[in-house]
């Protein structure tokens, strides 16, 4: 495959941090504190290793269990750590980086004894009828969750939109602490820089800039496209947010959050129910991006902007907008309560998932 200069940019990044955890001297049992810049592999640059060195991989009808063995040996081996004489079960199977694996021949994932979690992730790794490895996709739990179309998974995290008087509102008016000494007011997007780039303190622009930047969306239009597809009603609000705020295309790689560039997520609604998935908008749990200027960044670091929308006459009409860092998410959004499941949970996957 012909790799773009972003792309070769993305392997010579992962290429250089398993080098360092060769020389480390590590194994996968090792915790590793992440965002790291030496030693933690970011889920966009593992999946691209691991596509780069497993693909192709053939398996040669071996029994399951030796099947699981030989891909997670030849893991370790990619990653730079030493293959363990045999391999511990531990949750998850590679505590190191914090992911677990799934070899798929079919598109019904299992996960069992265990709920998913939100700040793990999940490599899956496509097998062809053949038991060649074809492809590997990189999810974090939030993703796999809101892949279940059955009903077997409940969201954990709801809230609700309650509109109000204002049809802007800046509910959080600076950026949590943490943010706020790494915000710039002087960056310039380029025609190179995108949506999907890791942030940087130079890159970073406030959140009050923001909510100046995305206010002319509220009287907006598009058009509908019908109420069983939310993911393409998102992606045109997604478009708009990445033209607002400067970009010169518009790119989404499905990972949490929206707009990586400037740690925002974008929510669009149409009812007053607000699906958060697995993630806990405070959370202090830890995102998986590098560190900035040595600062781990926070789930509840992410900037949340929610446009709240009418249809009308087969047209989505942008009537409200708000802004709030996940810090005071909830004293805006009244939480709702959600339960967990502790079973087996099956998971179909989309006929598309690993294209």
């Amino acid at each position: 495959m012909r790799l773009g200069s972003k792309d070769k940019s993305i392997l010579e990044s992962a290429y250089r941090i398993t080098e360092n955890i060769s020389n480390s001297g590590l194994s996968i049992y090792d915790k590793i504190e992440i965002g790291d810049p030496d030693l933690w592999i970011p889920s966009k640059e593992l999946e691209f290793l691991l596509n780069e060195k497993l693909r192709g991989l053939d398996l040669n009808s071996l029994p399951l269990r030796t099947r699981s063995k030989v891909v997670k040996s030849r893991i370790c081996e990619v990653l730079g750590y030493p293959v363990p004489s045999s391999f511990t079960k531990t949750k998850p199977r590679f505590p190191g980086q914090n992911f677990d694996t799934y070899t798929q021949k079919s598109n019904n994932l299992q996960i069992w004894n265990e709920e998913i979690s939100a700040s793990r992730r999940y490599v899956l790794i496509r097998v062809s009828p053949e038991n060649i490895i074809s492809k590997i996709k990189v999810v974090t739990g939030d993703m796999l969750s809101s892949l279940d179309k059955t009903g077997t998974l409940t969201q954990k995290y709801q809230a609700r939109l309650i509109v109000g008087d204002k049809n802007m509102e800046l509910v959080s008016p600076k950026d949590t602490n943490n943010l706020t000494s790494l915000v710039s007011e002087n960056y310039t997007f380029s025609s190179k820089t995108s949506p999907t780039d890791y942030p940087s303190a130079e890159s970073l622009l406030s959140i009050e800039t923001i909510f100046h930047k995305l206010k002319p969306i509220v009287g907006q239009s598009f058009r509908d496209l019908g109420s069983d597809q939310e993911r393409n009603r998102g992606a045109e609000l997604h478009r708009l947010v990445c033209e607002h705020l400067g970009y010169s295309n518009y790119k989404d790689d499905g990972r949490f959050p929206d707009v990586k560039h400037q740690l925002l997520e974008v929510k669009l609604q149409t009812s007053p129910t607000i699906d958060l998935g697995l993630f806990r908008p405070d959370s202090q749990d830890i995102l998986d991006i590098p560190k900035i200027n040595g600062r781990q960044i926070r789930h509840c670091d992410v900037r949340y902007v929610l446009f709240y929308a009418e249809i009308i006459n087969d047209t989505v009409k942008i009537t409200h907008f708000f802004l709030t860092n996940g810090e005071d998410f909830f004293s805006r959004f009244p939480q709702f309560q959600g339960k967990v499941l502790n079973s087996k949970l099956q998971i179909p996957l989309p006929k598309d998932f690993f294209d």
